[in-house]
């Protein structure tokens, strides 16, 4: 039987809080309700919503000052990474740029860890790559193949902040994944990939990597542009 498991008073109201947040409920730089109506309108008691407001405090949502009104924060540029997380847990309210925003650090980021991890586990990737050239060609198995590639290599590089990062985006990944790879061109630029990075695993070409993965981000990253553009 697949229980789901129940959520506690403190989990639902800062939920609640997030959503109002995000929603614009509650917009950047306004301030929330008095403690006592703020806890009447969630539905938990007054220390319950004391044990959330510093936990979204400590995350880069609120500030508390003693004696003045709870503020919410300007996230984008006092969050945290947990603010981060929770954006990429809430596809509907994220800006139309986050997506992009995204790829734009993975261009960054994707060469370095892909460098690493090939040089202390050329076999392993070489072995995941080895199922990834026979891909049904459907957005949803391209999306979970690129997941798992990328899990592996943030896995297996030496930089543990890699991991960390990608770990984050996991439901946000796989969906923006599956729209991406609705597209045939989308496919066929990572299919190749796959395949040149098979080689570079196999032949060991840890300097090949970065500037082919670099090269193939960049794509991908422009790719989605054109796609927005195309698809408003």
């Amino acid at each position: 039987m697949n229980w789901q498991p129940i959520q506690k008073p403190a989990e639902i109201a800062e939920s609640r809080l997030l959503e109002a947040i995000l929603s614009g409920s509650f917009p950047i730089n306004s301030n929330l309700l008095g403690e006592r109506d703020l806890a009447k309108q969630l539905g938990v008691t007054r220390p319950t919503l004391r044990e959330v407001l510093q936990r979204l405090a400590r995350d880069g949502w609120l500030e508390i000052q003693q004696g003045k009104p709870t503020r919410v924060r300007d996230y984008w540029r006092e969050g945290s990474m947990a603010v981060l997380a929770a954006l990429a847990r809430s596809p509907s309210h994220q800006s139309p740029d986050f997506v992009t925003h995204l790829l734009e650090l993975r261009v960054l980021l994707a060469p370095a860890y892909t460098q690493q991890a090939l040089k202390v586990a050329a076999s392993e990737i070489a072995d995941l790559l080895e199922g990834h050239t026979s891909l049904g060609d459907t957005p949803s198995a391209f999306a979970l193949a690129d997941w798992d590639l990328h899990r592996l290599l943030t896995q297996r590089a030496d930089n543990p902040v890699f991991r960390l990062l990608l770990n984050s985006f996991r439901e946000l990944y796989i969906l923006m994944g599956e729209q991406y790879f609705s597209f045939p061109e989308c496919r066929a630029s990572s299919r190749a990939f796959y395949t040149e990075l098979l080689n570079c695993a196999r032949n060991g070409s840890y300097c090949d990597v970065e500037s082919l993965t670099r090269c193939v981000m960049k794509e991908s990253l422009s790719l989605w542009q054109k796609m927005q553009k195309e698809n408003p």
